[in-house]
């Protein structure tokens, strides 16, 4: 479904390990929230269904608008839309239907508005909107745009490099996916976008700042792009019934809130040192009623002798590796 050139897809956990050498926003956010629900979502990989909707509608919107930009580079921009559009119709025409609209109408009613016609409509009104966007997509050296950028960078730290016997070889490392950087009144941001069925307003946005991903994404441009960026935009967008919604935000970090950040991830490693080497991930029941209640809420709440029971029930495997091209 994507052309891009494939990476070699490395595992981001040590061989015969359960400890992860590779993090990206996704897995450290996981493991901050609850060490159980890392357990279940990164070492075990079980999904719902709904959420397995939720990210491949986001995936498809992200590609959609990083192909916009790579056709802008030569293409006009009614020639560029045309083309997206048409690399969409493609991407979702699944086995003689449209994708996933008739199983998303099964789940709950928030989850049913992630389907094709939504997508479409959403990608052409955001591209649409920001047409003569003031923030610019910067450029590389080579002439491509910076978008949906790579990363990996070494933190110069070893796994359990603190005990007697030997580290292992790798290095620890940040990795994930930048979507945009770009250029807005005069600075350098990197840019997210976010999609959801919530409605969007200020609260919404008062859930990046502080925010483990948006932080790690400053730093990521910064160091493995030597782009010395002021913060991060949020573009984000609600998908609803007839309509979707767009709003941005500018998030701010300052060089002592991105080194704190960065102090603060060498305890969290020592954390997920020590879990994995006693393999046990403590149930953090504090977090259960954050955002809506944690997915795996109903399972924890249920004796610990018949939890496998309700997750082979309720959840799918789909492991997460953040070494994987998206």
């Amino acid at each position: 479904m994507s052309e891009k050139t494939p990476l070699v897809i490395q595992s981001p956990f040590i061989q015969g390990t359960k400890l992860q050498w590779a993090w990206d926003s996704t897995s450290l956010g996981w493991l901050k929230e609850c060490p159980r629900k890392y357990q279940y979502h990164m070492l075990e990989g079980w999904r719902t269904k709904a959420e397995a909707v939720r990210l491949e509608f986001g995936i498809l919107y992200h590609r959609a608008l990083e192909h916009f930009e790579k056709y802008r580079v030569s293409w006009a921009y009614e020639e560029s839309l045309r083309m997206v559009v048409h690399d969409l119709l493609k991407w979702t025409w699944r086995d003689g239907k449209p994708w996933r609209a008739s199983a998303a109408l099964d789940m709950e009613d928030k989850v049913s508005v992630l389907c094709r016609e939504n997508l479409v409509r959403t990608v052409v009104w955001y591209i649409e909107k920001f047409r003569n966007d003031p923030a610019k997509t910067k450029v590389l050296g080579d002439g491509q745009p910076m978008v949906e950028l790579h990363f990996l960078i070494s933190l110069n730290r070893h796994p359990w490099d603190h005990l007697s016997e030997k580290p292992y070889k790798e290095s620890y490392a940040l990795c994930g996916y930048l979507d945009r950087v770009v250029s807005f009144q005069g600075e350098d941001y990197g840019m997210d976008r976010k999609s959801t069925t919530s409605t969007i307003g200020s609260y919404y946005f008062d859930r990046f700042e502080p925010d483990n991903q948006m932080t790690l994404y400053t730093i990521a441009i910064q160091a493995g792009f030597k782009t010395p960026v002021r913060g991060m935009i949020v573009d984000a967008v609600q998908i609803a019934v007839g309509f979707s919604r767009f709003q941005r935000s500018i998030l701010f970090k300052t060089q002592e809130q991105l080194d704190e950040w960065l102090t603060d991830l060498h305890y969290w490693l020592d954390q997920a040192e020590r879990y994995a080497a006693q393999n046990y991930w403590p149930q953090n029941d504090k977090s259960c009623q954050n955002y809506g209640g944690c997915t795996f809420r109903k399972v924890c709440s249920k004796s610990p002798s018949v939890r496998d029971r309700f997750l082979h029930t309720d959840f799918e495997k789909h492991f997460w590796n953040p070494m994987e091209p998206r």
